[in-house]
């Protein structure tokens, strides 16, 4: 970008600036057409900005494989999805080689939006073109931790009983991003609904937003946990979760002539989130097989990192868990808190859940128990050891997640209990 002399704090956006994006938002309306066409990338001039726009069917074209292509034009097929994957990672102004090199190998033609001034070199305009190219496009992420929070029975209620679940869930959301906000962390968390639930997600995309996403993720189902035993009837929800770390597409769809400023996810993550909760049993929460990168130990660089499995990230979680020691839920402090998977009979190993979906395609994941102490007394949270099926062989460690169904307690008795 252009420099043009003296300009505002670097987390200032001068009135001439605000101009600038305007002009730019006007124009990539115009141009998407109403989800006709996306935005892949874009590079800055002297007097204004380079775009690559495509028909929103352009990439499944270029990706595709035709049902005569073989072998090899399998492997073509997926290398152009990979690098697809790449292209609409991460940032999306590159530059100007950069730019045009993707504009021949797509075989697309390129637009100019011409600005009334300069752009400034400041990492907040940058940052402010970014998030307008993004919301008018398609975007990949390869690793990030997703929630998938399901109210148990919810069709069974009446329509205020489930309003009033959605909402008092919503507030437990609500409090934990509070609670761990005064506690100097921000979990900076996106959401949709589906339904009789939510999708969650840290925006954030360092790292260590992974991490924070889990305890935020405890201090949902404790807070939650805790309304259920101080309510009457049925206006607190009683849950079942599943946490998994995977790839996802992200995008903003259209309502009528304008793309909503919220997000919506879809991709690996939710679809092992989805088949994991549907095996889930009231209570239970489930945590996902994954590896994941995190911030190294005693290095200042939060970049230099280390690969963790989910039962090394568990311990990581455990031994930060101080950032949640002294909030309050529901007037009590919290003492101490743990989370740990279940382990088998007798072993130290984790207890595998598999499961197979209706397309014979399985996956493993683990039965995750909290355990917390407040000021007024102990929890367990989760579906605790004694209450799962056990290996059909003695010394296996892996269980058909399908057992649970038949191991369930009925709705009543989670509620009494």
């Amino acid at each position: 970008m252009q420099g043009s002399g003296p300009g505002p704090a670097d987390n200032t956006i001068s009135i001439v600036q605000r101009g600038n994006l305007k002009t730019i938002e006007t124009t990539l309306h115009k141009q998407w057409r109403l989800g006709q066409n996306i935005v892949l990338c874009w590079s800055a001039t002297d007097n204004g900005i380079l775009l690559l726009m495509v028909p929103h069917y352009f990439l499944g074209n270029f990706t595709a494989t035709t049902a005569d292509s073989g072998e090899e034009g399998a492997r073509k097929s997926a290398a152009r999805e990979s690098y697809v994957r790449r292209l609409i990672s991460g940032r999306r102004r590159k530059s100007r080689d950069e730019f045009f090199e993707i504009s021949n190998k797509l075989g697309v033609s390129t637009n100019f939006i011409k600005l009334p001034e300069p752009l400034t070199d400041q990492p907040v305009v940058d940052a402010a073109i970014e998030e307008i190219v993004r919301r008018y496009g398609l975007s990949y992420v390869d690793s990030r931790a997703v929630i998938l929070i399901d109210i148990a029975q919810f069709s069974l209620y009446t329509p205020f009983e489930q309003a009033s679940q959605l909402n008092s869930l919503s507030y437990s959301m609500n409090s934990a991003y509070n609670k761990l906000l005064s506690r100097g962390v921000e979990v900076n968390f996106a959401r949709t609904t589906t339904g009789d639930g939510y999708y969650l997600w840290n925006r954030d995309l360092s790292p260590a937003a992974n991490e924070d996403l889990l305890h935020f993720l405890l201090l949902v189902i404790a807070d939650n946990a805790m309304a259920r035993e101080a309510s009457k009837g049925n206006t607190v929800p009683l849950i079942r979760t599943a946490f998994h770390i995977g790839s996802h597409y992200e995008l903003y769809q259209a309502e009528g002539i304008n793309p909503t400023v919220f997000s919506y996810i879809v991709g690996d993550v939710t679809i092992e989130l989805a088949r994991m909760v549907d095996l889930a049993q009231p209570s239970q929460v489930f945590i996902g097989d994954f590896n994941v990168e995190l911030p190294s130990p005693g290095r200042d660089d939060p970049n230099d990192t280390v690969s963790l499995d989910t039962h090394a990230f568990l311990e990581r979680c455990n031994e930060d868990m101080e950032r949640v020691l002294g909030v309050k839920l529901s007037g009590q402090e919290v003492k101490t808190m743990r989370c740990d998977t279940s382990r088998v009979e007798g072993d130290d190993r984790p207890r595998r859940f598999l499961l197979t979906d209706k397309h014979g395609l399985t996956r493993n994941a683990f039965n995750l128990e909290l355990h917390f102490e407040t000021s007024e007394g102990r929890w367990q949270l989760g579906m605790s050891s004694d209450k799962l099926p056990r290996p059909s062989r003695p010394g296996d460690d892996t269980v058909d997640a399908s057992a649970l169904k038949s191991k369930a307690p009925s709705l009543k008795s989670v509620s009494e209990e």
